[in-house]
């Protein structure tokens, strides 16, 4: 599997689950970044470091691990990184394809060809670190507030309702586990985020039951009447 097959079917599947990691409602710490270097990741590895079940955004290779003194546990998986390979030599991380155009010269960029390449990396939750190095990290604000009465009440009420869980950086529902995944509650910045995110997903476990009743009686041969 090549470069684009691997990333084309971790979006298909993140997109199968319902994570839309561009609304965030809730703290996360920020953009996802590399540890050491601090540079912000772009583009599509944004979009993929941003979906996973992480709350911290700091990433770092393995090397990286190992030469802060530290490791990454043992069993963990790595998440990809994509960049962009000349064959020169010359790398850039995520550049998308006209930019890297542009940065070659008009007299051998019929000889360059550049190719999409890979690494992994780990998130800080994934690694051991010496303290000294964690005690240098801003802490992810949190905030406290009591859950909306209401909003509780019509989750409580529901038939047949789907596990919740609070866990990581993403809110989805995921129908192969009839799992809602929700961050931690005091990452929300208020009370009324935390309620309409919940109801947000409530709302697509609702859609998809519907579409699977109907696809059902479809099957059956069932013809709703006309009005």
């Amino acid at each position: 599997m090549n470069t684009y097959e691997i990333v084309t079917e971790r979006i298909v599947k993140l997109l199968e689950q319902g994570v839309i990691p561009w609304r965030r409602p809730w703290s996360a710490g920020g953009a996802p970044r590399n540890l050491v270097s601090k540079k912000t990741y772009r583009g599509v590895n944004f979009f993929l470091l941003s979906a996973t079940k992480y709350v911290s955004p700091y990433w770092l290779t393995l090397r990286q691990a190992n030469e802060l003194g530290g490791s990454v546990r043992k069993g963990e998986h790595g998440e990809i990184v994509v960049f962009w390979k000349v064959e020169n030599g010359r790398e850039k991380e995520d550049e998308s394809e006209a930019d890297a155009a542009k940065s070659t010269d008009e007299s051998d960029k019929s000889r360059r060809r550049f190719v999409l390449r890979f690494y992994r990396v780990y998130n800080l939750e994934q690694c051991e670190l010496p303290q000294a190095v964690l005690d240098k990290l801003p802490k992810i604000e949190t905030y406290q507030h009591d859950p909306i009465e209401a909003a509780e009440r019509i989750i409580a009420d529901m038939p047949n309702p789907p596990e919740i869980v609070r866990a990581g950086s993403k809110a989805y529902y995921s129908p192969i586990t009839d799992r809602i995944t929700l961050p931690p509650r005091e990452l929300f910045e208020s009370a009324a985020e935390d309620a309409a995110t919940t109801l947000h997903e409530i709302c697509t476990v609702a859609s998809v039951l519907v579409e699977a009743e109907s696809l059902r009686s479809a099957e059956l041969g069932f013809v709703p009447p006309s009005s």
